[in-house]
């Protein structure tokens, strides 16, 4: 077992360099599947669920090559169905790609219900409806997600609700389909855009990606490519919030400006300044923070993964903050670790009222899923004393070297490994 542990009151200096998406990621390397030729992907994020979506690659018998820890090469011409156990499925929520990419190349799919964070309910009934759509008999049978086509013929299919993950997943179904298929009120996050470029880069023919209209024209077969992913907003988000709630100057770079706008507007009504340049932003901040109310809203709004770290600025900013989650039920379960440290935060279903504190205390507090482990760093970032983050197998999921790069800012954070009641300082930070 590992933890973080941290002594606060630093503020933040020098440049990070930000890794490729890893929402984008998760989609990308299995859709190499589609191919049957051989792929290059470059920017992968070296995070743990990327570990886990290769592992599975491997198993089915693709040809994996890692070129460096961020480049890899997969040739899925030796590929054969497998189904996908709970064992490997459960680790991340993205396992379920693997749904649509097995249909599209075999017609068939079986994998286990897929895990990651629990934060409420979230269903795959889209992904479901619009494999059905597609042509596809799709049942659950005991936690297994069976999916089975004689064929899979273009048509039009409206999401219900916005959904990024039903999106791509249809995407993915429909590039070897028969005919056109139309997603309509599509989801447009930027990693919806990466994953189209990529199908198109190996000759799938997707259009309106980034819009609330896709369409996708069917091919007969794609080819191999070479594809780097796009940066990752959320964590280029996490290192913004950190700068302006540590107070600072950091330059965050390998980002799209662009896709941190909804980011870069919040902070800086809290009192940051943001300067963006063509792949960088630079944050500083050296007044006192001030309140601002945050509804999340999908893309172009603000994050819903950003919220748990918002949380953790406006709790120490001045004033009242008001923080509404519209996209999942459920998503303030890390309140209860900001409690402990000093936080003042009232929550009423999925509104929180934030009333700011002088300061925060470091405890010992546990990451809750991934965002609210990234939120429990910043808190500990600027708690005094020590804190100390366990459960950080959530943070690893989507964080690459993350104690690194705060260290590297200037923060006091190290990663710690447990064994046997003795505790082993390893050199991180």
């Amino acid at each position: 077992m590992e933890n973080f542990v941290i002594h606060g009151g630093h503020e933040l200096f020098g440049e990070v360099n930000i890794s490729g998406a890893k929402n984008a990621a998760v989609a990308i390397i299995p859709a190499a599947l589609l191919s049957n030729d051989v792929v290059r992907i470059e920017n992968i994020p070296n995070i743990s669920d990327v570990s886990f979506i290769i592992q599975i690659l491997d198993r089915m018998g693709a040809g994996i090559k890692m070129i460096n820890s961020n480049t890899i090469e997969i040739d899925s011409r030796p590929v054969t169905f497998q189904s996908v156990p709970y064992e490997l499925a459960s680790h991340f929520r993205a396992s379920y790609y693997l749904i649509g990419v097995m249909l599209g190349r075999f017609r068939r799919a079986e994998v286990a219900m897929p895990g990651g964070c629990d934060f409420g309910v979230r269903p795959i009934d889209q992904h479901i409806k619009g494999f059905e759509m597609l042509g596809a008999k799709v049942e659950t049978i005991n936690g297994m997600v069976c999916a089975n086509a004689d064929k899979l013929v273009g048509t039009s299919i409206y999401m219900d609700v916005v959904s990024v993950g039903a999106t791509m997943n249809v995407m993915l179904a429909a590039v070897l389909a028969r005919g056109l298929t139309i997603i309509e009120n599509a989801a447009k996050e930027p990693h919806i855009v990466d994953l189209a470029n990529f199908l198109n880069s190996m000759g799938a023919n997707v259009s309106g990606a980034g819009t609330d209209v896709i369409k996708i024209r069917g091919v007969e077969k794609l080819h191999g490519c070479t594809y780097s992913i796009i940066p990752d907003q959320i964590e280029a988000g996490t290192y913004m919030v950190a700068a302006a709630t540590c107070g600072g100057d950091v330059l965050v770079k390998n980002v799209i400006p662009k896709h941190l706008e909804s980011i870069s507007a919040k902070l800086e009504e809290t009192g940051a300044e943001i300067i963006e340049y063509d792949d960088a932003v630079r944050v500083t901040r050296f007044k006192p923070l001030t309140r601002c109310n945050v509804k999340t809203m999908p893309y172009p709004g603000f994050p819903t993964d950003m919220q748990p770290l918002m949380a953790v600025l406006l709790s120490v900013a001045n004033g009242t903050s008001i923080l509404s989650e519209s996209v999942w039920d459920n998503r303030f379960q890390y309140v209860g670790q900001l409690l402990r440290m000093g936080a003042d935060i009232q929550v009423d279903g999925k509104i929180a009222v934030i009333e700011g504190v002088r300061e925060l205390t470091g405890v010992t507090v546990k990451a809750m899923d991934l965002r609210a482990g990234a939120a429990m760093v910043i808190a500990g970032l600027i708690g005094r004393g020590q804190t100390t983050v366990e459960d950080i197998h959530y943070i690893d999921r989507g964080y690459e070297n993350i104690c690194e790069k705060f260290a590297s800012l200037g923060a006091d954070i190290r990663r710690v490994e447990i064994k046997d009641s003795e505790t082993a300082v390893s050199d991180a930070g």
